[in-house]
């Protein structure tokens, strides 16, 4: 029994999905278009045309209201990237500077016991 070939994937659609995501004109427009929207049913048209949530429009209304323009811009999700502390790259170099004077220093400890016990070598031949 032969298995069909499998069917090749769609060109028009991406490996692995995005999310969308909205620049502020397209916020600032839908915005408006909801603002506009007078008739009964009619924001919810609006929501289905665009594909979005009424929380999400929640949202945008918030943060337009609050005056905060630029926050309508998508905010990158994800861990924050921290802010590079200046002294990490001097603490490294103190580091490896300690490591190198510890093994320096244990070096010198084993010559000095060394020449400790080196006359009494001597002292028993």
């Amino acid at each position: 029994m032969q298995r069909p070939a499998p069917a090749a994937a769609s060109p028009e659609l991406s490996a692995r999905p995005r999310r969308r995501s909205f620049t502020t004109q397209d916020k600032r427009h839908i915005l408006a278009n909801a603002d506009r929207a007078a008739a009964v049913g009619g924001i919810g048209a609006i929501l289905r045309r665009e594909g979005i949530y009424s929380s999400a429009l929640t949202d945008w209304r918030r943060q337009r209201d609050a005056g905060a323009f630029s926050a309508l811009a998508p905010v990158r999700r994800g861990p924050k990237a921290a802010k590079t502390n200046p002294l990490t790259a001097e603490l490294a170099l103190l580091q490896r500077d300690n490591a190198r004077l510890s093994l320096r220093l244990t070096r010198a400890e084993a010559i000095i016991e060394l020449q400790k016990k080196w006359p009494s070598c001597w002292a028993a031949r």
